[in-house]
């Protein structure tokens, strides 16, 4: 086991099977014992977003409190007295009945009543130990689940070492020794080579690039060891971008309370999914690579100590800045002893009417176990004393999250809910003295584990984790400052979290829930309107006729998704000259009307084929059921790849034209197909018609569905086969023209940058005189500046209004000088997930126009009179918003806004057609 002090959380030495094996009747309601006695028994679990997801649920006002357990008046929502006992390492393990009675194992199976003089009778007994049985089975299933995972992981892990391709499936009968196995492994050594045999036909490691193109850190001989900025500190990066927007006073204010939501939100995701990964790859064995060159302990330490910064931070300009501002502007969020004495006689028939009947104190003593907490759960921490007896007592009181966050007392006065709880404590705890009480929040593992076995349903196993994934050692623990240091060992002696995860910060907590501000009608508090423009294809012509003629490029949200995208399929599903319509779904809402046509062409004959990916982070079961309802309606649903997630976006529809021919109508795209997000995502399309590109689709979605093999396409480079080697030639070729004298350039526009073979490839480019621009909204690896390195190199961010989130990829000048350049759009960002385990796809784009514009954009993007933020050789990003008589300077999205509304050309920008050009054409010096 990993010693407390190695830097590892401790609770990682109590995860079902992550060390020590032989300890696995200590760790059983870590697991489905644990189901079943927590306060959160209905509803699915709160959803973690990935990658853009936190910014785009809070940006939608969706960012509040996702729905996490129903709760039912008088039913007792929570695990009552006795139902969450916890497993210590003495004890054993415990099986809850529901019927209320508590079976502890010691020695054997020994059976307490609840109540003094109950008997329990033998069937019962018979069913508590069969139960206990059932879940001892799970548990050993988990962690040997768990040893597999590992041992794949590390054998991969080899392999990307020293491969030169991709991996190679030997059949079982040429395995050396194999034979001599004895049964538990060559069952795991049969599972090992039947997930590599899968993992080969999907494609995978055949972009694996040699060891000297592909570099472990530190090993490349003409590059600096230290030449990798930390990923987890640049995501938090990321993150303190968007809490200086919360923080500007240019900003409406309730646009700042939308980004103050947004920071507590990805700080959430982070620790969900970035910090929760590395302590569960430390306490699993698993390799932890650190190109940064610093050591996993000291990556944790300095993560867990900004991250701490930070959420002060953003506390302070919360109480500080943005709740004096809003009551400038006539909105109040205030405390309860700022509330009004009509406004309290108010919240106390509320509390008796709707919030008391639904909540459950759980007082903890010895005949009652610590509740489980569930995650992103706020609850009271109070201590209440018996005046006869003297006797001092911990409870704990849930906040019921599928009540309002802030409770409205008067017309924009608000309160947050757990004041009111707190002031009411007396009636909960009737006859007991309150002596103090505090609001926390634990934030738990919420990173998905399926044991994506050949011959397991993927889809119900998905179903099952979903509802596991809620009982997750905890990794943070928010508190009030005020707490005392009493009530805080409890806390963390109870919840088994490392102190260095515990943030004391002023209250109120979940700040996550502001999107109930933020949704009030005041628009002279907001950004100004838009209606995006519709023009992209003319609404007097068939789509069809349109594209037959000429590519279209979409630019989201400034163009309208609902008359370009979407109009595609929905008129696909109307026409009856289409034949089949392929489409792939990553994600998309529920209300989508792209999944209502497709469901409408099935019906009406036409064939459909939809590539759905179930394990979307967040987005999980909302896909599951369109799944279902799309197989319901007779579409051809596919789950993608084993191994692999298809993260294209894109769609085909073949029609038969009028001479009899069939033609091919093609969507690629940036972005979902999601019509909420498609007003708050920026992102590109590109409509075409193309012979190549409908040539080019048809072979990937044939590979999709059917494991074609194909690895060479026309207009296409495509992940995981192609896309970085692809890439990468590209860069290579500007570096040799420069090498030889002649224009070179790279311009890129990404979510992220994070592949050490790009990086390095980019690197060299420079040193060879390349000019390169670099546009990164989230985290970035590079360093750029560098005396000798990356001299040539520029990174910039741009944070705002929309989320930027389309990804573009352009070499050369675009000039006469230089005409072979190439410019790609697509989905796919440079990282190691996106290159390397999902199905991604960029595409080549050839309209002169369209390549100019993409240019342009990020032309723009670098013009020193265009606000943005600009990384440095040392990762921090420095804003530049203001000139130097402090006038703020162009902001880019409304910028682009203007263009789109303005029917005049403007004299900076495009001739008659309102396309983008740069204000200034940006050099480098």
């Amino acid at each position: 086991m990993l010693p407390v002090g190695s830097g590892s959380f401790r609770h990682i030495d109590h995860y079902p099977g992550v060390l020590d094996h032989s300890r696995l009747g200590e760790y059983r309601d870590m697991d489905s014992g644990r189901a079943r006695t927590s306060d959160d028994r209905s509803g699915a679990a709160q959803s973690a977003d990935g990658g853009d997801g936190a910014a785009a649920r809070a940006q939608s006002g969706n960012g509040t409190r996702p729905a996490g357990s129903s709760v039912t008046a008088g039913s007792g929502a929570e695990a009552g007295a006795g139902s969450g006992p916890r497993a210590t390492a003495k004890a054993g393990p415990r099986a809850t009945a529901k019927a209320g009675t508590r079976t502890t194992a010691k020695a054997g199976t020994q059976t307490t009543p609840r109540a003094k003089g109950q008997a329990k009778a033998p069937g019962k007994r018979a069913a508590a130990q069969e139960r206990a049985e059932k879940e001892q089975a799970e548990t050993d299933r988990r962690a040997a689940r768990h040893q597999r995972a590992a041992a794949r992981a590390r054998a991969r892990a080899a392999d990307r070492q020293s491969a030169t391709a991709g991996p190679s499936f030997t059949p079982d009968s040429e395995q050396p020794g194999l034979a001599t196995l004895d049964g538990a492994r060559r069952y795991q050594a049969e599972r090992d080579l039947a997930e590599r045999a899968a993992v080969v036909l999907a494609g995978v490691g055949q972009d694996l690039v040699p060891a000297a193109g592909r570099p472990v850190p530190g090993a490349s001989g003409d590059l600096p060891p230290d030449r990798f900025l930390d990923r987890e500190e640049s995501w938090l990066r990321f993150s303190q971008r968007v809490l200086e927007l919360a923080e500007d006073p240019n900003v409406p204010i309730l646009e700042r309370v939308r980004f103050e939501s947004i920071f507590s939100s990805a700080l959430d995701e982070f620790f969900m999914v970035r910090v929760a990964g590395r302590i569960r790859r430390m306490a699993i064995g698993l390799p932890v690579e650190s190109v940064s060159g610093k050591a996993p302990d000291q990556i944790l330490e300095n993560t867990l100590s900004m991250a701490r910064d930070l959420a002060a931070r953003h506390a302070r300009c919360f109480i500080d800045r943005l709740v004096p501002d809003l009551a400038a502007a006539g909105i109040e969020i205030l405390r309860w002893k700022e509330l009004l004495p009509d406004e309290q006689a108010k919240l106390h028939r509320l509390f008796k009417d709707r919030i008391y009947p639904v909540l459950t104190p759980l007082a903890v003593d010895p005949a009652h176990p610590f509740p489980f907490i569930s995650g992103l759960s706020l609850s009271l921490a109070v201590m209440v004393a018996d005046p006869r007896s003297g006797l001092r007592l911990f409870a704990r009181v849930k906040v019921p999250p599928l009540l309002p966050r802030f409770l409205t007392v008067a017309p924009n006065r608000f309160v947050p809910l757990e004041d009111v709880i707190a002031a009411h404590l007396d009636v909960l705890f009737a006859g007991l003295e309150v002596i103090e009480h505090h609001a926390f929040r634990v934030t738990r593992i919420r990173d998905l584990e399926i044991d994506e076995d050949v011959t397991e349903n993927l889809l119900q196993s998905l179903e099952r984790e979903l509802m596991r994934r809620r009982f997750e050692p905890a990794v943070r623990l928010e508190v009030e400052e005020s707490i005392s240091d009493e009530v805080l060992d409890k806390l963390i002696t109870e919840l088994d979290v490392d102190p260095r995860a515990v943030y004391r910060l002023p209250g109120p907590l979940d700040l996550t829930g502001l999107g109930a501000i933020t949704d009030l009608d005041r628009r002279d508090l907001k950004y100004p309107a838009f209606v995006p423009a519709e023009g992209a294809l003319p609404a007097d012509r068939s789509v069809f006729k349109t594209l037959a003629e000429r590519d279209v490029l979409v630019h989201l949200p400034y163009d309208s998704f609902t008359a370009s995208v979407q109009r595609l399929v929905v008129s696909a599903a109307a026409d009856p000259r289409v034949l089949a319509i392929k489409h792939t779904l990553y994600r998309t809402s529920g209300d989508s009307e792209i999944v209502d046509a497709l469901i409408d062409a099935a019906e009406a004959g036409k064939q459909v084929v939809v590539v759905v990916e179930i394990k979307a982070r967040g987005d999980e079961e909302a896909n599951i059921a369109w799944a279902r309802k799309l197989e319901e309606a007779g579409c051809h649903v596919v789950y993608g790849f084993l191994g692999l997630k298809t993260h294209c976006k894109m769609v085909l529809v073949v029609r038969e034209e009028a001479d009899g021919s069939l033609r091919r109508f093609c969507h690629i795209g940036t972005g979902n197909y999601h019509p909420k997000t498609a007003r708050l995502y920026e992102d590109y399309g590109l409509l075409t018609s193309d012979p190549q590109v409908g040539e080019d689709m048809t072979d990937l979605f044939n590979h999709l569905t059917g494991y074609s093999r194909r690895a060479n396409y026309r207009r296409l480079l495509v992940a995981p086969a192609g896309l970085r080697s692809g890439l990468i030639k590209q860069i290579d070729e500007q570096m040799e023209l420069a090498r030889q004298g002649k224009p070179a350039r790279i311009q890129m526009k990404c979510n992220a940058l994070i592949d050490e073979a790009i990086i390095d490839s980019l690197y060299r480019a420079s040193m060879a005189g390349v000019p390169i621009d670099l546009w990164v909204r989230g985290i970035c690896s590079l360093r750029p500046g560098v005396p000798g390195l990356s001299e040539t190199i520029r990174v910039r961010s741009v944070v705002g209004r929309f989320l930027e989130h389309s990804r573009i990829y352009a070499f050369g000048t675009g000039g006469a000088d230089n005409s072979d350049g190439e410019v790609w759009i697509g989905s796919a960002d440079l990282m190691h997930r996106n290159l390397d385990r999902r199905v991604e796809l960029l595409i080549r784009v050839t309209d002169e126009s369209h390549k100019a514009e993409l240019r342009s954009l990020v032309d723009l993007a670098m013009d020193p009179g265009v606000a943005s933020w600009w990384l440095g050789p040392d990762g921090h990003w420095i804003r530049h918003h203001l000139d130097a008589g402090g006038t703020p300077l162009i902001d880019l999205q409304e910028h682009l806004i203007r263009f789109r509304q303005s029917p005049k050309p403007d004299p900076d920008g495009a001739p008659g057609d309102g396309r983008l050009r740069p204000r200034h054409q940006a050099r480098h010096a």
